[in-house]
């Protein structure tokens, strides 16, 4: 199945969907670092990554942002100056559209803000294409206060303008410690079916609340329990959500016998499911303040992963 990834971060819902062995066709993402950890971590060629290595970090970090890098592969910085007929075809349609206005740690405004609202300019850019023309799949995700910000009212309307555009929608709030990775993320996840297209069902997909992963930390292995220590946790303890902000008291830290640290960026890669070989791939191109702001920001790949299974 062929799908395009939109507000892309990253390339969390990539990872995912490739790994449940669907292919990518175009990407969407206006913050020009997140761009270059996406073109380092899924599009350029390893001679391309050879050459860019011959280069500083500032002119390393110029020259990935040109179009070669991408090889062909259909991008867009802006959704707002995005046309219809400019979108590459695709069967689903992939997108964790901005949080800022939704999430408790904000003014909780929801689609009244200019952030989270940019889900209807997806909605708008469906509304373009002739029916026979738009995904078989709409696939969603957002934080969990999603369902009831403005007393349900947003989520309500959510669901009315996917049932306008001709899709069926199923929800289910998805916890990353559930899927092999040591972090509470409470997430909502929305897969709106085209009707008389697509199977039956795709949500619910079953969480296993005793998977026994573990965290690298050095030499050190954290062991998941089902237990949230919150912002300092113990060598077998379950980190808190990570989150895009960094510095101060918002990074999770560990203790290890009589030290506290805080997390590093690898390790938060490693909490959203990436291998490191990703992690190499984007700390080639961007800062550590970058890294941090781009895993907090992105979606579980393991989580991402089963519900993309389901969709085959």
């Amino acid at each position: 199945m062929k799908f395009i990834d939109f507000f892309a971060g990253i390339g969390g819902f990539r990872r995912g969907m490739e790994l449940a062995g669907h292919e990518c066709v175009g990407f969407c993402e206006i913050d020009k670092y997140a761009v270059m950890s996406y073109t380092a971590m899924h599009l350029i060629t390893e001679a391309q990554r050879e050459y860019l290595a011959t280069l500083d970090l500032r002119t390393r970090q110029k020259e990935i942002l040109k179009d070669e890098y991408r090889n062909g592969e259909w991008y867009a910085s802006d959704i707002s100056r995005v046309d219809a007929r400019d979108l590459p075809h695709a069967d689903c349609w992939c997108f964790g559209f901005p949080c800022q206005d939704i999430s408790v740690a904000g003014k909780q405004v929801g689609f009244e803000g200019n952030r989270s609202s940019l889900f209807f300019r997806v909605m708008y850019l469906l509304g373009q294409l002739p029916s026979e023309e738009r995904p078989t799949y709409m696939f969603i995700e957002n934080v969990k206060n999603l369902l009831s910000v403005n007393g349900g009212w947003d989520f309500a309307r959510l669901l009315v303008e996917l049932d306008r555009g001709g899709y069926d929608a199923e929800w289910q709030t998805l916890d990353s410690k559930n899927f092999g990775v040591p972090q509470h993320r409470e997430r909502v996840f929305i897969v709106g079916r085209f009707r008389g297209r697509g199977r039956s069902e795709v949500l619910p997909v079953r969480q296993n609340e005793n998977t026994n992963k573990v965290l690298q930390i050095g030499e050190y292995d954290v062991e998941r329990k089902n237990s949230n220590s919150y912002r300092v946790y113990e060598i077998s303890g379950l980190a808190p959500t990570i989150t895009a902000i960094c510095g101060g008291g918002h990074m999770p830290s560990i203790k290890l016998g009589d030290d506290i640290r805080r997390l590093t960026p690898i390790e938060h890669f490693r909490l959203q499911g990436w291998d490191d070989s990703y992690f190499r791939k984007a700390e080639f191109i961007n800062s550590n303040t970058n890294l941090y702001k781009q895993a907090g920001n992105g979606v579980t790949v393991n989580v991402i992963q089963a519900i993309a299974e389901k969709m085959r």
